[in-house]
């Protein structure tokens, strides 16, 4: 099987108005998590609106986007999985997904988010969406 057969769906279409705060949207081709929600009722002219801001997974900036309930956004598909710090640099990780056994590099994510330290030997959960990884969190030492 082809690495590259997992990434086929990498996000589905949902109505604007069915987004909470928590979920993760596409704006501007980044993944994104929604941090606020505002809901606007109807005017004497047009339909209710929504107000997201989200944060950038990858860079961190702040972005939002503002339309009807019923617009269509775009939520990736998010998978979620197990890996092995095999090494690290100062800006690199490299780890070995625990299911296929395939190695990969990943940018070095800031440890203060994770609450501890990364290093080769730690199991991790990474996320893959839109083509990109990212560890989210350390599981624990080996």
């Amino acid at each position: 099987m082809n690495c590259d057969a997992r990434l086929v769906h990498v996000s589905r279409p949902v109505d604007l108005g069915s987004i909470k705060e928590g979920s993760y949207i596409i704006i501007d081709g980044e993944a994104c998590r929604v941090v606020n929600r505002e809901h606007f009722k109807p005017g004497k002219h047009g339909a209710a609106k929504v107000r997201l801001i989200a944060i950038s997974i990858f860079t961190g900036s702040k972005k939002s986007i503002v339309s009807g309930v019923d617009s269509r956004v775009e939520v990736p598909m998010i998978d979620k999985r197990s890996g092995q710090i095999v090494s690290t640099t100062q800006n690199t990780v490299q780890v070995m997904d625990l299911e296929t056994f395939e190695t990969f590099e990943t940018p070095r994510p800031d440890e203060a988010e994770l609450g501890g330290t990364l290093s080769p030997g730690n199991e991790v959960e990474y996320w893959t969406f839109l083509g990109r990884s990212k560890i989210m969190r350390i599981k624990g030492g080996t």
